[in-house]
């Protein structure tokens, strides 16, 4: 949904978005359903994104990483191979609420309304990432 909703802010800027997960259970899967449903209603099309696994190479090909939860914050860091690399990698909540390492709440075992509520946090986080990126920070 992250990438759906900052790709449909960024489409005419030339900034590259994408998404991966830290493990391999999704790679190759189209997002849920429900994901699709909610994105679609808000009139963007996540309908044809495939799942692909996090590697370390994205961390050269991205200026920025985020995070939906602490889990997967970990577990890219620990792929960092240097610092800077590690550097790049944010909670995405953050943009919202700095420094309180809040995490995306996992719409997978709820109804639709979990969905809604992940599409507004992830569209209010990447109003908040696009203003910086406007902004050179």
């Amino acid at each position: 949904m992250a990438e759906g909703i900052l790709r449909s802010k960024t489409e005419n800027l030339g900034i590259t978005v994408d998404s991966a997960g830290t493990s391999n259970y999704h790679e190759g899967e189209n997002p849920d359903p429900r994901a699709v449903l909610a994105m679609r209603k808000k009139g963007i099309n996540i309908g044809n994104l495939v799942g692909r696994q996090f590697e370390v190479a994205d961390f050269d090909r991205f200026d920025l990483i985020y995070a939906m939860d602490d889990k997967n914050y970990q577990n890219i860091v620990a792929l960092a191979p240097t610092p800077a690399h590690a550097a790049k990698v944010k909670l995405i909540l953050n943009e919202l609420y700095p420094s309180s390492n809040r995490i995306v709440p996992d719409p997978f075992f709820g109804g639709p309304e979990g969905f809604e509520e992940v599409f507004t946090l992830l569209d209010e986080a990447t109003d908040k990432i696009l203003e910086k990126l406007k902004n050179g920070n």
